[in-house]
């Protein structure tokens, strides 16, 4: 179990709500990522896990009850949790989503390096027997408008719900993601990247030099659609690679030109960590979502024969 040596206080907006959001993340003694909803009076704590994920439908993973106490868009945060190496803390949040800092895990980590880590390792889950989830998948769960809805705007773009996230053994020391985005966007296109953690500070430094601040992304037109839906309302070109109308370029500078396919890393691993410890296997995801990465874990669980656990030590 590894924890911090201080809480951590950040603040920040967020990217639907647009109001200022607080969090202290504190050391815990008891194994697992907890949130708690500060602003509500009587609510349990969250456990940040893949069985405990409520919504995946606002390109973002919560968690929590819908209709009660739940913490939207949580992947960035956990992923530099699981970058630094911590697997228990209890983080107190104001709000219903976590601050969007500069759209990426970037701050995140350096927060909380700065608070200093105690020693220790960290969970491992290695993957045993291959598991896919499929775009189709997450459709089936969506009401017939919905799925109709989705049908034209594919049929009109051009795009095609052939996604995939698979789950594959490997050496069992290391999560290794490859991921694939194909967007007809022109400035995107067809991205690929390869991250590959093994808990080593060479893996970590090169998540961090060349993933963590790959920010979120989307098209400028379609914001003022988000916000008369209540969502976006945080979204600025701080915290969000805006891209133009025609799709062939972005209204603010991009650190990478793939930078959008490091982003998908960057979901990946926060949405992988909530497992529970670190995924050793093979990670490819083909047009993936945070759908997809939920489902991918349920059916990794679902079947024992399907991993082992490595306690921490």
């Amino acid at each position: 179990m590894i924890t911090f040596k201080s809480p951590i206080n950040i603040s920040g907006v967020g990217i639907h709500s647009g109001k200022t959001v607080n969090i202290v993340v504190k050391p815990a003694d008891v194994p697992g990522i907890f949130f708690r909803r500060v602003d509500m009076v009587g609510t349990d704590l969250i456990p940040a896990t893949f069985d405990n994920v409520g919504e995946t439908k606002m390109r973002n993973t919560t968690i929590g009850k819908m209709s009660g106490a739940h913490v939207q868009t949580v992947e960035h945060l956990m992923a530099a949790l699981f970058m630094v190496g911590v697997d228990s803390a209890i983080i107190e949040i104001d709000g219903a989503e976590t601050p969007i800092l500069d759209g990426s895990a970037a701050e995140f980590i350096t927060a909380f390096e700065n608070a200093g880590i105690t020693k220790g390792k960290m969970k491992r889950v290695i993957v045993k027997q291959p598991v896919v989830a499929y775009a189709n998948e997450v459709l089936k769960q969506l009401p017939w408008f919905v799925r109709a809805k989705i049908w034209v705007m594919n049929l009109i773009s051009g795009r095609k719900a052939d996604g995939f996230v698979k789950l594959s053994p490997n050496d069992e020391k290391s999560l290794d993601i490859k991921a694939t985005l194909i967007y007809p966007e022109k400035i995107i296109g067809k991205q690929s990247y390869s991250y590959s953690c093994d808990g080593t500070k060479k893996s970590v430094d090169d998540f961090k030099e060349n993933v963590a601040r790959a920010r979120t992304f989307g098209k400028y037109s379609e914001w003022e659609y988000l916000k008369k839906h209540g969502m976006g309302h945080g979204a600025s070109e701080e915290n969000v690679i805006a891209l133009n109308d025609a799709g062939d370029g972005t209204l603010n500078p991009t650190i990478w030109p793939d930078e959008f396919v490091r982003h998908k890393i960057v979901d990946a691993v926060g949405d992988m960590f909530t497992s529970g410890g670190m995924i050793c296997g093979s990670l490819e995801s083909y047009k993936g979502s945070h759908a997809l990465n939920n489902i991918v874990l349920k059916k990794l669980f679902s079947d024992p024969k399907n991993y082992v656990i490595i306690d921490a030590e």
